[in-house]
């Protein structure tokens, strides 16, 4: 099967460097592309495609406008349609999510790293939450890092924009969205109207 994803990514000219995710939706690779350069795509096969991924791709649209635009959003840059799959490009964070650093308690970050992240993350919301636009899946796993080669530095990106909807206060959601324990309390109760605040809580 794997096959079948690279030779997918082969006839849209894209190079594929090494897998390095996989999920129930599909899989992503790092991949070599002339026009984008080295990027990540992720890759969802088409009869497992559904309204989440064209909400995902949307939204990510949405937040390119230049009033939206902020560092600390991951950039998406290609909607493909193959035969088998829909291929999403974006931009690639090299060092993993923010996952890594629960991972690795014993490796103790100073204060002020911890704070610069925080700051990262909190302004990155605050550009998500300026398009009117709930994330509703505010998540370790859905932070990503990356550190431009030679910079020192270490960037925050929130990423998954999958379950994004605008706020829409007049009507009621009848379905639960979210990863538990990060779903705010409200989101089990009803009648249930998901607002910003569902992330804030998340992020907290």
């Amino acid at each position: 099967m794997a096959n079948s994803y690279e030779n997918a990514l082969l006839m849209e000219r894209f190079v594929p460097i090494r897998q390095i995710g996989r999920g129930s939706f599909g899989r992503v690779y790092l991949v070599y592309h002339v026009k984008l350069s080295i990027c990540a795509v992720k890759m969802i096969e088409n009869q497992e495609s559904n309204k989440n991924d064209m909400r995902e791709w949307e939204s990510a649209i949405y937040l390119l406008k230049e009033q939206f635009s902020c560092p600390f959003i991951l950039k998406y840059l290609e909607l493909d349609n193959s035969h088998f799959f829909d291929i999403i490009s974006m931009e690639y964070c090299n060092l993993k999510t923010l996952s890594i650093i629960s991972k690795f308690p014993y490796i103790p970050l100073p204060s002020f790293t911890l704070r610069a992240l925080m700051k990262q993350i909190l302004e990155g919301l605050r550009a998500f939450h300026s398009t009117g636009l709930v994330h509703r899946d505010i998540k370790r796993d859905n932070i990503l890092l990356h550190s431009p080669p030679g910079s020192g530095r270490v960037y925050a990106k929130i990423s998954d924009f999958g379950l994004a909807k605008k706020v829409d206060l007049n009507n009621e959601q009848t379905y639960i969205s979210g990863t538990i324990p990060f779903m705010a309390p409200e989101l089990f109760k009803k009648p249930m109207n998901v607002t910003q605040k569902v992330d804030v809580y998340a992020l907290g």
